[in-house]
């Protein structure tokens, strides 16, 4: 239970960040990817999907503080949607990602709405490529899914 209360409020810190970085202008989706470098970038039925993957101990440096004890999750993954028809930021729907680590070893976890995007924490300690698969769903009710690659090393 402790872990999952120190998982949540890393979760937390992390969001209110980003609400604080896009109440600064508009909603940029550069932003996202300047916290941890966009992983993955991809249009899907014009709706534009950018990943960034960053490790919890950078995502906490970055916010001045320290790693909490007892997190196993190594890494945040956030999803940004942005409607290319009129460049709107998309900060509701559902959103699910499967991580299959190095080892064939898969995660499963529910995206959580996060001010902006969409976020989980992943245990990815293992060096090595993870497959990653995203699927989304949003207003319109379409059901969107990406795919993409990230190393680990």
């Amino acid at each position: 239970m402790k872990k999952q209360i120190i998982t949540l409020v890393t979760v937390l810190i992390m969001a209110a960040s980003t609400v604080f970085a896009a109440e600064h202008g508009k909603h940029d989706m550069g932003k996202h990817a300047q916290m941890g470098g966009a992983a993955h970038e991809e249009i899907i039925d014009g709706v534009k999907a950018v990943f960034t993957v960053q490790t919890m101990k950078e995502a906490m440096k970055a916010m001045g503080m320290k790693m909490p004890k007892g997190v196993k999750e190594t890494h945040h993954v956030s999803l940004s949607l942005q409607d290319m028809k009129d460049n709107s930021a998309i900060t509701s729907g559902e959103a699910r990602i499967k991580v299959i680590g190095p080892d064939k070893s898969e995660q499963v976890k529910e995206l959580v709405g996060m001010h902006g995007h969409f976020g989980a924490d992943i245990q990815m300690s293992a060096k090595g490529r993870y497959g990653i698969i995203s699927k989304f769903k949003t207003a319109d009710a379409k059901v969107r899914q990406v795919k993409f690659w990230y190393q680990v090393k």
